[in-house]
C-alpha cells in the first residue's frame, strides 16, 4: 500500500485515540502531550459537529459557521478540513485572522494539537514574518497577508479551502477579501470557503454569499451575572483598578480579565494593581498581573496562559489579565471568572475632508459588550462588571461595531484593488460600500503620488509601490529614493516607522530617557533621529544591554532590522539602485529630507505669524508633538502623522525648504486652487523667484 493511500485511509478514520499510534503527518509515534491535549479537544463543543461540518462542506462551495467565542472553531475547523482530505493533492488550507497575535498563537497551538513542528506542516504568515515551509499544508495568516498573496496569484490557486475567521470584526482586509472571494468562487469551482463569525450577523453573511448554508456551534457558556454601576464613572481606569482589588479581597477564587484601550494604560494599570495588592499584605493571596496588547513580544504574550500563583497561608492565588480587545474574541484564556468592562476601545476614525486618520478611544458596541461578558462563563458561572450604567448600555452603545472600511483611509486598499485588475471600484461588491468621498480621496491621493494616471490606471511606479506592504506614501518615498541617492537610508527610516516607537520613556525616568534620546537627536528632525538610532544600534553589535542602557526598545529595533531586510528583498527584485550619498557630503541629510518630502508632500505644515502651524491646503491648526527633536520652529515641516489627543499634534516631523515643495510637487502646490493662508503668499513669492 503506497504511503499516500495509507495516509488517506488514516485520515478518513479520524483521529487516533489509542496510545502508541503513528502520526500520519510526520510518520513518527505520537508524543504523550498529544493524548493529553486530545482529551481537551474532545470537550470542545465544535468536536461533536465534525461529521456534520464535513458533510455540509462536501455539498456546498461556501459555508457560514457561527459559534460563540471559545467553542473551538478557530483551532478545530481547519483540522477537520485537513482530516477530510482537502489538502492531500498538494494544495493548502489557510485560515485568516484579523490580528497578528492570534495568527501566531493559534498556529502554535494547532501545531501542538497535531503533534507537528510549527513552521513545517503547520505554519503562519503575518506582515514581515513568515513561518512556513515546503511541507506546510495548513497555515494561519492575517487577512492582509492573504490579500497580498492575491495580488500575485489572483485565483489563490495554492489553496483548496479558505477559512475566513472572526468575520464579525469586519476589518478592512476581511471586507476586501469577501469581495474578491465572491469573484474567485465563480471562476474556481474546486475552491471552498468557510466564513466563521462569533456574533449573529450571520444572516447578512448568508445573503452576501448567495444563500450559503448556516451551521451553528453551541458555545459551552455557563451563566454570567452582569453588574452595572449605579452612577456613571468619572475615571474608568481608576474604577477598574479599584474593582479588581475589591474582587481579589472578597470574591471566591477565579481569574480576572480587565479590558482597557492601549499599551500605556495597560502597563499603568498593571503597576497600580500590583502596588495596591502588595499594600494589602498577608490578608490576601498572591496575584500574577499579566498585560496583553499587540506590540508585546510573543514570549510575553504567552504568559497569559500561565497558571495562577499557588495558595499562600491557605488563601488562593489569582491571575489578573489586563488586555486590549484582543481578548474579546481572538484569544481564549481559560480560568477567567470575573470580567471588567469599562466600555471603551481604541478605534480607527477617518475624516476624509481633512484627510486625518486617527485612533480614538470610543465607546464599544453592544455586540462587543456581549462578547466581553461571555469571556467570564468559560469554565464555570462567572460575573461581568460593566463600569457604566444600564441606561447608558441601552442608550449610548450602538448595536454593532462599524465596519472598518467605513472609517478608514482607503489609499492602500484602492492601490491593491487596482493591482488586482479591479478598475470599477464603484461597482466592486463590497458588503458595506464605503462613502464615495472616501474613495475619491483615495484616488486623488494615488494620483498625486503618481501611482495612478489621470484616467485612473496603474502607472509603472504604482505597480512597484503596490508590491511593498506599506502605506502608499511610504512606498512612494522608497520608490523615489534612488533618484536622491539615499535608498539605503530611506529603507531604514521606513522600517523604523513601521515598528512601535523605539524610544522608551518610563514615567519615573523621563529625564534620563530624554538625555539618552538626545544623543541620537538630529536638529533637522525626527526622521533623521530614527536613522541615527538605527545606525548606533548596528554599530554597537545589536546588543540588547546597550539598547536597554540607552532607553531603546530592543524588540522594536530588531523588528525594524527584520522589516528592513524584507523591504530590501522587494527592492532588489525590482533592481532598485540601493546606494547612499557620501556621509561626509553636505547633501547626505539634504537628499534624505528631499526623498521624505517626495512621499509626504501632502503632509506639510507651515509656521504662521502667530506661532502655531497650519497644515497646508487643509488649514488645520496643529502643534509640534512634545516628543519632537526640533528645538526651534522651522518655517516648513513635513510630518508623518496627525495625532488627535487633547489638541491637534503632528508627530515625527522633519524640516523642509519651501523651494523644494514647488520643485518636487508642483502639481500639488498648484496655486490656481489654493485656499487663502500665509503659506499661499510664501509660495507665490517662491514661484515668482523661480521664474
Amino acid at each position: 500500500m503506497s504511503e499516500s493511500k495509507k495516509k488517506k485511509q488514516k485520515t478518513a478514520e479520524g483521529v487516533d485515540d489509542g496510545a502508541g499510534g503513528v502520526n500520519p503527518w510526520t510518520g513518527r509515534p505520537y508524543t504523550p502531550k498529544y493524548y493529553e491535549i486530545l482529551s481537551k479537544r474532545k470537550g470542545l463543543p465544535v468536536w461533536q459537529q465534525q461529521k456534520e461540518f464535513t458533510e455540509t462542506l462536501a455539498k456546498n462551495q461556501t459555508l457560514i459557521l457561527v459559534g460563540e467565542t471559545g467553542s473551538g472553531k478557530t483551532t478545530q475547523i481547519p483540522q477537520f478540513v485537513v482530516e477530510a482530505g482537502y489538502t492531500n493533492d498538494g494544495k493548502m488550507c489557510v485560515c485568516t485572522q484579523p490580528r497578528r497575535v492570534a495568527a501566531m498563537s493559534v498556529a502554535r497551538r494547532v501545531a501542538d494539537e497535531m503533534d507537528v513542528n510549527i513552521g513545517e506542516e503547520v505554519g503562519y504568515s503575518i506582515r514581515f514574518e513568515e513561518a512556513t515551509g515546503p511541507k506546510t499544508f495548513m497555515k494561519y495568516s492575517t487577512d492582509g497577508m492573504l490579500l497580498r498573496e492575491a495580488m500575485t496569484d489572483p485565483l489563490l490557486s495554492r489553496y483548496s479551502v479558505i477559512v475566513i475567521d472572526e468575520a464579525h470584526e469586519r476589518t478592512l482586509a476581511t471586507d476586501v477579501l469577501f469581495g474578491l472571494l465572491k469573484e474567485v468562487l465563480l471562476k474556481r469551482e474546486d475552491l471552498k470557503v468557510v466564513v466563521m463569525s462569533a456574533t449573529l450577523e450571520a444572516e447578512k453573511f448568508q445573503g452576501y454569499f448567495l444563500e450559503a448554508p448556516l451551521m451553528r456551534v453551541p458555545g459551552r457558556l455557563h451563566p454570567v451575572e452582569i453588574f452595572y454601576t449605579q452612577d456613571p464613572e468619572r475615571d474608568y481606569l481608576e474604577a477598574a483598578i479599584r474593582t479588581a482589588v475589591q474582587i481579589h479581597a472578597c470574591e471566591p477564587p477565579g481569574d480576572i480579565l480587565i479590558f482597557l484601550t492601549g499599551e500605556e494604560e495597560i502597563e499603568d494599570a498593571c503597576m497600580k494593581i500590583r502596588r495596591e495588592i502588595g499594600n494589602a499584605g498577608d490578608k490576601v493571596g498572591d496575584v500574577k498581573v499579566v498585560p496583553l496588547y499587540a506590540s508585546l513580544p510573543p514570549q510575553q504574550q504567552q504568559r497569559i496562559f500561565d497558571e495562577a500563583p499557588p495558595p499562600r497561608n491557605g488563601i488562593a492565588g489569582r491571575k489578573i489579565v489586563v488586555s486590549t480587545n484582543i481578548a474579546e474574541t481572538s484569544l481564549t484564556i481559560d480560568g477567567i471568572v470575573y470580567v471588567m468592562d469599562p466600555g471603551f476601545s481604541k478605534q480607527k476614525v477617518y475624516n476624509p475632508r481633512i484627510r486625518v486618520e486617527s485612533l480614538l478611544v470610543s465607546p464599544i458596541s453592544r455586540a462587543s459588550a456581549h462578547q466581553r461578558a461571555g469571556r467570564a462563563g468559560r469554565t464555570r458561572p462567572g460575573k461581568c462588571f460593566r463600569l457604566y450604567t444600564e441606561a447608558s448600555f441601552k442608550k449610548d452603545l450602538q448595536e454593532q461595531t462599524y465596519p472598518e472600511i467605513l472609517r478608514s483611509n482607503l489609499g492602500s486598499v484602492v492601490l491593491q484593488l487596482k493591482k488586482l485588475g479591479i478598475d470599477d471600484l464603484v461597482h466592486f461588491d463590497f458588503m458595506d460600500p464605503p462613502a464615495p468621498e472616501t474613495l475619491m480621496r483615495a484616488l486623488e491621493l494615488l494620483n498625486y503620488l503618481g501611482a495612478l494616471d489621470d484616467d485612473g490606471n496603474l502607472t509603472q511606479v504604482g505597480t512597484v509601490m503596490s508590491e511593498f506592504p506599506l502605506d502608499p506614501q511610504l512606498a512612494k518615498m522608497v520608490c523615489v529614493s534612488p533618484q536622491f541617492k539615499c535608498a539605503n537610508e530611506i529603507l531604514t527610516i521606513t522600517a523604523m516607522l513601521s515598528v512601535p516607537n523605539p524610544f522608551i520613556r518610563p514615567r519615573d525616568q523621563q529625564k534620563e530617557a530624554d538625555d539618552a534620546k538626545a544623543q541620537f537627536s538630529h536638529v533637522e528632525g525626527d526622521h533623521l533621529t530614527l536613522l541615527n538610532a538605527y545606525h548606533a544600534f548596528k554599530q554597537n553589535g545589536e546588543d540588547s544591554q546597550w539598547a536597554w542602557n540607552n532607553y531603546l526598545n530592543f524588540r522594536a529595533m530588531k523588528s525594524a532590522d527584520n522589516v528592513r531586510s524584507q523591504l530590501m528583498r522587494i527592492a532588489n527584485r525590482y533592481n532598485m539602485n540601493l546606494q547612499s550619498t557620501e556621509f561626509t557630503s553636505r547633501d547626505y541629510y539634504l537628499n534624505i529630507r528631499k526623498a521624505i518630502l517626495s512621499g509626504y508632500f501632502m503632509q506639510v505644515a507651515h509656521l504662521e505669524r502667530k506661532g502655531s502651524y497650519l497644515t497646508v491646503k487643509d488649514n488645520q491648526e496643529v502643534s509640534l508633538h512634545p516628543s519632537t527633536c526640533l528645538d526651534n520652529k522651522p518655517q516648513w515641516v513635513v510630518y508623518n502623522e496627525f495625532v488627535l489627543t487633547t489638541k491637534n499634534y503632528i508627530r515625527t516631523c522633519t524640516t523642509v525648504e519651501g523651494a523644494w515643495l514647488i520643485e518636487i510637487a508642483p502639481h500639488y502646490f498648484d496655486l490656481s486652487n489654493f485656499p487663502a493662508c500665509e503659506a499661499l503668499q510664501v509660495l507665490q513669492r517662491l514661484y515668482a523667484k523661480k521664474k
